[in-house]
């Protein structure tokens, strides 16, 4: 399949959405992106590469970096990992206090912000040096040495995360962390602001195509619970905006508000789009119509 000819037919059709949604002002940091990008790649477990524009440009890859957090969590944690946290879709905005407070401090899923903040705080318990075996695994998963954590978004996150703070303080009292409320939201903060290219992701991604035996820096996981990982990623990879996405693309896969997606065709493919300006959702609107185009013309989905 020609995929060069495919992903320079998607960008000419995606066009039309170019100024459509804004980027996430809301963090000062990423306020100053310049919304007006799009990169684009795709890695085949075989190896191959496709690319488009600025697809070696880095970002913040913000809430797609749950998804390595999930997988250090499972490799640790194994089935454990379930009783802090949930798998089911939110079905409310990914930093709601409501769902949190009604079902007594438990996440329903991971990737919304209170079940990273609960995965953060497991990685604090559970390692020695949780920043760097974080950026070790990552590194590890795109064969990049020099990914690293954007302090300036970090303190950007910080400095404006009164609603993450609340929160946190909210499933302190629950009990569902354990560690001290700053010390969590500050390793949550740096692990939002990993930046990464479209290429990076993409070949970091391919780890969870289920190919192949995981084991990156340490951290196992057996096909089974990676098996798992892409049926979260399904239902809960883009807060409430999953059933759509799940409706136009039909693969498994996760947004942050960086402007970022990565979607998983199982067996086959990692791949990963980036366009600052997002919709009401937190999901990137050249993004998301890039990859329904994508399984549109590949005819190539789970479903």
């Amino acid at each position: 399949m020609d995929y060069n000819k495919i992903l320079e037919e998607i960008y000419k059709e995606i066009l039309p959405f170019s100024e459509k949604g804004h980027q996430a002002d809301y963090i000062p940091a990423l306020a100053k992106v310049n919304p007006d990008q799009f990169g684009m790649c795709l890695k085949t477990v075989a190896g191959e590469e496709y690319s488009h524009l600025q697809a070696d440009t880095r970002f913040s890859i913000q809430s797609i970096t749950k998804v390595f957090a999930l997988a250090m969590c499972l490799s640790l944690k194994g089935e454990e990992l379930w009783k802090r946290v949930g798998k089911e879709p939110s079905g409310t905005a990914f930093n709601s206090l409501v769902q949190l407070e009604v079902e007594k401090g438990i996440p329903r899923n991971p990737f919304i912000n209170a079940g990273a903040i609960v995965l953060s705080d497991i990685l604090i318990s559970s390692l020695e040096d949780p920043e760097g075996d974080f950026l070790r695994f990552i590194r590890e998963l795109c064969d990049d040495e020099s990914v690293d954590f954007n302090m300036e978004v970090a303190m950007s996150e910080r400095e404006c995360g009164y609603l993450n703070a609340a929160i946190a303080n909210l499933l302190k009292y629950h009990g569902t962390i354990e560690n001290d409320i700053e010390r969590v939201l500050m390793f949550y903060f740096k692990m939002c602001s990993v930046e990464m290219s479209c290429r990076e992701l993409a070949r970091a991604f391919t780890a969870f195509t289920n190919c192949k035996p995981f084991d990156f820096a340490g951290f196992k996981l057996s096909q089974s619970r990676i098996k798992r990982m892409n049926a979260v990623m399904q239902t809960c990879g883009f807060y409430d905006e999953a059933g759509e996405f799940s409706y136009l693309v039909g693969l498994p896969g996760k947004s942050g508000v960086g402007g970022g997606i990565v979607a998983i065709y199982p067996m086959r493919y990692a791949v990963a789009v980036w366009s600052p300006r997002l919709n009401s959702k937190g999901n990137s609107v050249m993004g998301m119509k890039a990859l329904e185009l994508l399984t549109t013309a590949t005819q190539e989905s789970i479903f």
